[in-house]
């Protein structure tokens, strides 16, 4: 069968199959070729590309009547949803196989969003008899997602499976090498004070610019038990759920941009400070689902999103003023001044740029959101600029830098 804009008329037995997607395929009355530029694998013979277009949505009706019990119940609300929503009475084929492989297309997402109605059933918040676990990912989706469509479909498809593990990994890292330099340096509060703190190969320090993997290893210490707590709690309560819902490729894609970002900007703006603490990628996180938050908050249905939010403004400003307080206090071996805070500055830029675009497109391929790219190629060329200013502006500026330690 040859494509063509439009085939009407077309008729053919369908196979005995079981599943709704080939028969509202086979027996649809018809049918259009869909330009599509991502098309899933899916077996020969529940699949044929040349036939992949639209179904009327009365015959569609049909077909979820008949095989609706098959179905997970979310999944039929919103099917039934996107047949109401369309007004040009033709369902795409290809949104309905992505439906049912756990893939939503740009194109189903708008045809839900812009739909006459809301989904009919109950809330996910409603429903009885959930376990633990159950609970848990209901807990998740009321958190970060602000569209019960989106929420229902994140309690159907999570399946603990991989689990959160990147956020945890981090942390124990995190808490691991402090405990090592506690020991070594004999000392849990203000670490930063002793003469061996700088010594070690993770922090970064304008003497030691050119070792590339400190602009990122210095996530893994920090100037004292006080400033760990408070970004390992940030940390697990903001990136452990963000990580459940968007995946460690993505949340560890704004993590690691805004702990880039934070020792790039302190190398560019406060030149003879060194760098500790992971508060670059925790505020790039958190500040990224605040902001989130704010532009979706009649969405939002977590339980005293105000006060929380109010509580997480609080904590992040306790550890700023910390930082800043620390940075222009009298440095215990001068002339090497303490950390500098410019690093929460860096993460939070990153956040509310990067990490909204990152939050706001649940299930979305980021590499088809044009904002993405923008504040992507944005952020490349910060990167780019900061590494030609530490190539070259510290010898034409003349900068008189602390001995190395």
């Amino acid at each position: 069968m040859k494509s063509s804009p439009r085939m009407a008329g077309v008729n053919r037995e369908a196979p005995v199959n079981s599943s709704p997607a080939v028969a509202s395929n086979a027996e649809g009355e018809e049918i259009e070729v869909l330009e599509s530029t991502e098309v899933l694998p899916v077996a020969p013979e529940d699949y044929d590309p040349e036939d992949s277009g639209f179904i009327s949505t009365e015959r569609f009706r049909d077909l979820l009547a008949t095989h609706g019990s098959e179905l997970d119940p979310h999944k039929l609300e919103v099917l039934l949803a996107l047949a109401d929503c369309n007004a040009d009475g033709k369902i795409c084929y290809q949104d309905f196989v992505n439906l049912m492989s756990n893939k939503r297309s740009n194109s189903f997402r708008r045809a839900i969003l812009q739909g006459s109605r809301q989904l009919k059933g109950c809330s996910l918040r409603d429903e009885a008899g959930l376990g633990l676990s159950q609970r848990l990912v209901r807990h998740v989706a009321y958190e970060t997602l602000p569209r019960e469509v989106d929420r229902k479909w994140y309690f159907d498809s999570y399946t603990y499976c991989p689990p959160p593990w990147l956020i945890l990994a981090i942390t124990i890292a995190e808490v691991a090498v402090f405990m090592y330099y506690g020991l070594q340096l004999d000392r849990l509060v203000l670490q930063v004070s002793s003469p061996s703190f700088l010594k070690s190969p993770l922090p970064y320090h304008p003497q030691l610019r050119a070792q590339a993997w400190r602009y990122l290893s210095y996530i893994f210490m920090h100037t004292g038990i006080e400033h760990l707590s408070l970004n390992m709690a940030m940390q697990l309560l903001v990136g452990v759920p963000l990580e459940m819902v968007h995946g460690a490729l993505r949340i560890g894609l704004v993590y690691a941009c805004g702990v880039l970002a934070g020792s790039l900007a302190v190398s560019v703006t406060d030149m003879t400070a060194p760098v500790v603490g992971s508060s670059g990628g925790v505020y790039a996180l958190v500040s990224a689902h605040l902001a989130n938050v704010v532009m979706n908050w009649s969405g939002m249905k977590c339980q005293f999103k105000l006060f929380r939010m109010a509580m997480a403004l609080v904590c992040m400003s306790v550890e700023f003023g910390r930082a800043v307080w620390l940075r222009f206090y009298p440095p215990a071996f001068p002339p090497c001044p303490n950390p500098s805070f410019v690093a929460h500055l860096g993460g939070v830029l990153v956040g509310l740029t990067l990490g909204v675009v990152v939050l706001q497109n649940y299930e979305q391929r980021l590499q088809d959101q044009s904002l993405f790219w923008i504040f992507f190629c944005v952020y490349t060329l910060f990167v780019l600029s900061a590494v030609f200013w530490n190539i070259f502006a510290y010898s034409l500026l003349d900068v008189r830098l602390p001995p190395p330690p």
